[in-house]
């Protein structure tokens, strides 16, 4: 049997997926409307994308975009080659911790050598790529996630250690403190196939949507 390429937003229509979701849930609904248009869109760089979602490993998404700037600032485009001209010192003056900086330069040589080939990805299902991200250091399941929604624009991904995630289904759903990961999948077990599409809609309700 061939396999089905992954759903993506390249493949959705996304007002069905909407549709499905105002449906599933009303509360999720309310948030949908008062949102407004769904304005998600994939990036192509994905080595861009990938050191975005590393620079905003727990931080603010307001201090991480600084950031950002001021790497691109510093590089132009953001390419592999470009990444690794610069000394562990340059990456620290845009902003990054000594720790990040080691992740974001080895990210660069792994992708500048072909180990880490962003292509192949896109035929790879979640979990496959999830398994394959994480090998790289520096890089945990939560910043896979990232790069899956932004990078890759899957449709079905459920960050369950998101803060603002968490933060925005506690608001909106009145309860008593943050869920927990098995909370938050009891809760969206309705979402699917589209729970990528209702978390973007959560983070906008508390507009905090990771700048990746």
């Amino acid at each position: 049997m061939t396999q089905q390429p992954p759903q993506s937003l390249h493949t959705i229509d996304a007002t069905q997926a909407i549709a499905h979701l105002r449906r599933a849930d009303a509360t999720l609904r309310a948030i949908i409307d008062a949102v407004g248009t769904f304005s998600l869109r994939p990036h192509s760089e994905g080595f861009a994308t990938l050191v975005n979602a590393i620079v905003s490993q727990q931080i603010s998404t307001k201090a991480a975009a600084a950031i950002m700037r001021r790497l691109e600032a510093a590089v132009g485009d953001l390419l592999p080659a470009r990444i690794l001209a610069l000394a562990p010192d340059d990456l620290r003056a845009a902003g990054l911790s000594n720790q990040k900086a080691r992740y974001v330069l080895d990210l660069a040589a792994q992708t500048h050598s072909g180990a880490l080939d962003f292509a192949r990805l896109e035929d790879c299902t979640d979990e496959s790529v999830i398994d394959q991200l994480t090998q790289i250091k520096g890089i945990g399941r939560w910043t896979a996630e990232m790069y899956l929604i932004f990078g890759l624009g899957r449709v079905d991904v459920l960050p369950v250690a998101d803060l603002g995630l968490r933060q925005a289904i506690k608001r909106a759903y009145l309860l008593d403190e943050l869920p927990d990961g098995a909370a938050i999948r009891s809760i969206a077990e309705v979402w699917r196939p589209y729970r990528s599409i209702a978390v973007w809609h959560l983070w906008r309700s508390l507009n905090n949507t990771p700048r990746i």
